[in-house]
């Protein structure tokens, strides 16, 4: 295995350090290099360096320090945009302002993000995912000035780590992977594959915190609700309606 991928871990503190010019070139160059639908590179990468723009990204990420401290934000976004524009200028008629071309950007969007990540620890950088971003994808859009056919779908914080956080654990590989089929799980293998996690002190610890009875609770009644699901849901389909991406 790579050892940048074995070794991952989500960096939540950073120097101020800047980033080389050619050490963020690479790094975007990477992302570029990613497995395209068609070619078509349906994705845009917008790189906040800017302090500034930083500050005013920073309460739609729920104001994590991190968004200001490290010198880098990329908010990676599904873009049907720029390919529609190249082809009314040939004469050709796009029909990419539906639901089904936001999936195929929106896996554009995600190779070239995880492209990035890995070359960014491969040079020494921190990285963590912020999946606020879906959360306050309208107020994104407002502040990077998003046109019709773009979408954020996660952002990406880069820097130098300013800390050296313990490895986080992963189900066993035989919970995610399935041979020729999928296979369901039977109750007791549920029990089985989450065992480590639910025995662990990290755990013991999280229960007491939140004094509830289990972890998966921890999930559903405190991480992530279901009014708070629903809502962000409906919010981000009415933002997918306005930036028109649900032509039927």
């Amino acid at each position: 295995m790579i050892k940048e991928i074995a070794n991952h871990r989500s960096i939540r503190k950073y120097k101020s350090s800047p980033i080389d010019e050619e050490v963020l070139s690479d790094i975007l160059h990477s992302a570029a290099r990613a497995s395209t639908c068609g070619n078509m590179q349906l994705y845009s990468l917008v790189v906040t360096l800017d302090a500034r723009v930083r500050a005013e990204l920073a309460p739609c990420h729920f104001n994590q320090a991190m968004v200001t401290e490290a010198p880098c934000v990329v908010t990676v976004c599904a873009d049907v945009h720029r390919f529609s524009k190249w082809c009314e200028q040939r004469d050709a008629d796009p029909a990419y302002d539906n639901f089904a071309w936001f999936l195929n950007a929106s896996t554009d969007a995600l190779l070239a993000a995880q492209n990035l990540c890995v070359e960014a620890e491969m040079h020494g950088l921190g990285i963590c995912y912020l999946g606020t971003t879906i959360y306050t994808a309208g107020d994104i859009s407002q502040i990077l000035e998003l046109p019709k056919g773009v979408i954020p779908l996660t952002t990406v914080v880069l820097g130098y780590p300013d800390e050296s956080p313990e490895l986080t654990d992963r189900l066993p590989l035989e919970a995610v992977v399935h041979y020729e089929k999928y296979t369901d799980y039977t109750a007791a293998e549920i029990d089985e594959l989450w065992a480590e996690r639910e025995e662990s002190e990290l755990t013991k610890r999280l229960l007491e915190e939140n004094g509830l009875p289990n972890l998966a609770q921890i999930f559903t009644r405190n991480r992530y609700r279901r009014e708070d699901n629903i809502a962000i849901s409906r919010a981000y389909f009415e933002l997918l309606r306005e930036q028109g991406f649900f032509n039927q």
